[in-house]
């Protein structure tokens, strides 16, 4: 499903609270002074009509929720990648090497689900090529390893300077789920309500 990420003054996108594509109505902040109410020119509202939640903007800029316009994780993400990749979610803004550092973790953990120990990820990621992984899925967790490991050790990456880097690996996260653990979650329950008689004729014919 394609994220579109919250844009300032855009009409619609994927909220940042709820995660749903939806509508947007925007409206400044108001404030007193001196007893007179004033529309604030830099603090400005967006309010969601899927979700009725609101989300704050200084000067064009994302403030609340902090995590901005990062996509919510793939809910079929383990539970306890999902706990690392919220976390890097909430803190992007604030540290984009700590995001970056966390989502390194994150894919850490993701290997144990995927068959591999989990303690190396790139000989984890080298097993996975043997065993047929995707050229595209292969390129997405290099790129997650090197972002991460640049984010705990010194290296070429300065991520401060480059925040969209971090900020990209979340995509690249959400889409090593989808086609690592959603596909073939999907393709399994389509096979499991085939008629008994035909799952039968597969299994003969595959002998």
């Amino acid at each position: 499903m394609k994220y579109f990420p919250p844009i300032f003054k855009q009409q619609q996108f994927n909220c940042p609270l709820c995660g749903v594509y939806a509508k947007q109505t925007w409206s400044s902040l108001t404030y007193s002074h001196l007893g007179v109410g004033k529309n604030s020119e830099d603090m400005v509202v967006s309010y969601c009509h899927h979700c009725d939640g609101n989300s704050y903007w200084y000067k064009g800029n994302m403030i609340i929720p902090s995590s901005g316009n990062v996509e919510l994780p793939n809910p079929d993400m383990p539970e306890d990648c999902k706990q690392d990749y919220l976390e890097a979610r909430d803190i992007l803004n604030l540290s984009p090497r700590g995001a970056a550092a966390l989502l390194r973790l994150c894919i850490q953990k993701l290997m144990k689900h995927l068959g591999q120990n989990g303690e190396n990820i790139n000989n984890d990621i080298k097993e996975l090529v043997k065993l047929g992984l995707p050229n595209l899925i292969q390129q997405s967790l290099d790129i997650c390893r090197v972002v991460g490991n640049n984010a705990v050790h010194p290296g070429e990456l300065e991520l401060n300077d480059t925040p969209e880097i971090a900020q990209t690996m979340f995509r690249l996260i959400n889409v090593i789920v989808e086609d690592r653990i959603t596909k073939p979650k999907e393709i399994q329950y389509l096979f499991d309500s085939l008629p008994e008689g035909s799952k039968e004729a597969i299994k003969k014919r595959d002998k």
